[in-house]
């Protein structure tokens, strides 16, 4: 009982932080992608609107692994220490109990995926396997242009009845997809937030850039889990684009705290998925209070470091390396 009004009270707390974000106005939020026309610059959502931070409170999700990529599970606060702009901060609220998420499934249905995609269908189901009933997902699928297929909801199958019909065709505009999704998270009702990307190559259809995504993926409260279903290294490359898929891929993920999990055999797909889903569920959530209470609007870098228990083998923490603090 006391667990559980812990965990509420935390989530609570998360909650008044969420909604002390800056609100977007109607001039900054567009509602959909029109990959015809280059967006401008001030089209990239506003630098705080979905960061989940306060004067009061910023709260950390932390995966930690053994070496042979197992989750650990049962950890205390008194094994983390974090840092701010490597100034150590007191972690003041902690959690490591499953909590409802929001999440988004993006999507691809490029000409290429023809034949992965009945593996990537069953990745799909594989992952909704590890929900809960209080999670909310959706639906971006994208080939030329994106498309908010299925908005929030909590009827997994319904998505999964739109996958079925999903056939494959055209170019592959993964950024211009993230971006969309990240533009639908705001309408999330849970505080944690991630999404899902399946997807088998570069990008040679967005008409956003690869800097804007990642700076928006770094200014929003969302983790990027991906997978990225990648031919031999004897016969990638074709193209930059190609060549340049997985390291893309890469980057947007780990600037979230999430992870990219490249796969190169097909029949590991559902393997992967299912274990994303339980690394969303066995994650630990870290508040602090920031020492540093100027609301300048700059990035502030965070990092986590482990204190060693006993008896187990060294261990690895992910972590969202940073956020950008409230502006006057």
């Amino acid at each position: 009982m006391f667990v559980r009004a812990k965990l509420a009270l935390f989530l609570g707390l998360a909650c008044v932080a969420q909604a002390a974000d800056k609100p977007v106005s109607s001039s900054q939020a567009k509602p959909a992608i029109e990959p015809r026309i280059r967006p401008s610059k001030d089209a990239i959502p506003d630098r705080r609107s979905n960061i989940r931070v306060d004067s009061t409170l910023v709260l950390i999700n932390v995966s930690v692994t053994d070496p042979l990529n197992r989750f650990v599970t049962g950890l205390d606060k008194e094994n983390f220490r974090l840092f701010e702009d490597k100034v150590e901060q007191s972690v003041t609220h902690f959690a490591s109990e499953d909590a409802p998420l929001s999440i988004g499934l993006v999507f691809d249905c490029s000409g290429s995926m023809g034949a992965k995609l009945q593996k990537s269908r069953q990745a799909a189901a594989q992952f909704f396997k590890t929900a809960n009933p209080q999670d909310e997902f959706f639906l971006v699928q994208f080939n030329d242009r994106p498309e908010l297929a299925v908005k929030f909801t909590t009827d997994v199958e319904e998505i999964q009845n739109r996958l079925t019909f999903i056939q494959s065709k055209g170019r592959t505009a993964l950024l211009d997809s993230i971006y969309l999704a990240m533009h639908e998270m705001r309408r999330a009702r849970n505080p944690r937030k991630a999404l899902l990307v399946i997807s088998d190559g570069g990008d040679n259809s967005s008409r956003y850039t690869e800097s804007e995504i990642k700076n928006l993926v770094r200014e929003a409260d969302v983790q990027v889990y991906a997978i990225g279903i990648f031919e031999p290294m004897g016969s990638r490359g074709r193209t930059a684009e190609e060549l340049s898929g997985p390291g893309l891929l890469t980057e947007i993920a780990e600037q979230t705290g999430g992870r990219h999990f490249p796969v190169d055999n097909l029949n590991e797909l559902p393997d992967v998925a299912a274990k994303i889903g339980i690394e969303l569920r066995n994650q630990y959530m870290l508040g602090y209070t920031p020492r540093n209470q100027e609301k300048d609007g700059k990035y502030r870098r965070v990092s986590v470091k482990l204190v060693q228990p006993r008896g187990l083998p060294p261990l690895r923490a992910y972590w969202r390396l940073g956020y950008y603090a409230p502006s006057q």
